[in-house]
């Protein structure tokens, strides 16, 4: 079974973690493993949506200018949501996701 430190810290107060793994070992539940979720991601920051307007070559597509505080990025977004003003997470060119890594490529046509 695996739980979540932040939902189990809701309930009660969280010892570090090399501690709570020995007191739940000593209790009769092994932890056979700790994992990080966010140690597979890197590069990404949080980015200000300064324009969003449809894609010109697609329906459900938009075009996105996002600025992560130092620079703009044009974006082609999927996101049907997508307003100005929005504070979102933006994964830059270079940035490590689960599975795969983020380049730079043209989607219909725009890059």
């Amino acid at each position: 079974m695996q739980v979540s430190l932040d939902w189990l810290s809701e309930s009660i107060e969280v010892p570090p973690l090399a501690t709570l793994c020995e007191l739940l070992n000593r209790a009769g539940v092994a932890v056979e493993g700790v994992v990080n979720p966010a140690a597979a991601v890197s590069g990404v920051v949080v980015g200000e949506v300064t324009k969003a307007e449809p894609h010109p070559k697609a329906d459900r597509l938009r075009l996105c200018e996002i600025y992560d505080g130092s620079e703009r990025f044009q974006v082609v977004c999927g996101a049907p949501n997508v307003a100005v003003g929005q504070r979102v997470p933006f994964a830059r060119v270079g940035a490590k996701l689960p599975g795969f890594l983020i380049e730079r490529r043209a989607i219909r046509g725009i890059e």
